[in-house]
């Protein structure tokens, strides 16, 4: 059976379908980028910051960092 796919969503859940792709996680990218942009211009550093660490975050899913690796198939016995 496969691994555990979020709160009451089955095998067939959440994560079932292998994740986000990459181009979906590269758009994350820039639009948390262009957010921190925007909130940094506005003198919003805190809030600036928190949309760069997730421009950061969304990056290193984009270059296999963290996440789930295509190809990765722990879910055999």
């Amino acid at each position: 059976m496969a691994r555990w796919a979020g709160w009451g969503a089955g095998p067939a859940g959440a994560g079932a379908a292998g994740g986000p792709s990459r181009i979906f996680l590269g758009v994350l990218v820039a639009l948390s980028a262009a957010a921190a942009f925007a909130l940094w211009r506005d003198g919003r550093q805190s809030s600036a910051a928190i949309a760069l660490l997730g421009a950061f975050y969304f990056a290193l899913r984009v270059a296999g960092v963290i996440g789930r690796r295509r190809g990765d198939d722990d879910d055999e016995p």
